[in-house]
């Protein structure tokens, strides 16, 4: 039986954002490994942490993560599952997402 190649920290980035940006922290944790040059995602966790738009969940106003065995998205407190295709669209709708919130306390219109 093949070993399973190690899993390694990919990314781990946090963007303070300033106030005219929505404020808060963006945070982006991806595990996974490289195999024959295609990168495989294993786990994930994306946040926008705001506590000015919501205090509990320390803060989370919006993620989405794979713990617990499922892939799944945090909104104010709600969890919900969400399908997984790749860890790209993952990300690509977590971005759409934070920011038609940070448009929506300004009052402007995604």
């Amino acid at each position: 039986m093949p070993k399973s190649p190690k899993e390694n920290l990919l990314e781990q980035d946090r963007f303070e954002l300033k106030a005219k940006s929505g404020g808060g922290l963006l945070s982006y944790e991806v595990w996974g490994y490289v195999e024959k040059s295609v990168t495989v995602v294993t786990r994930c966790n994306l946040a926008y942490i705001n506590h000015s738009i919501y205090q509990g969940d320390n803060g989370r106003v919006l993620g989405f993560d794979n713990a617990h065995g499922y892939h799944h998205r945090h909104h104010l407190g709600n969890v919900e599952a969400v399908e997984f295709e790749n860890y790209a669209a993952i990300a690509e709708r977590f971005q759409q997402e934070w920011l038609e919130i940070v448009n929506q306390m300004r009052g402007k219109k995604p």
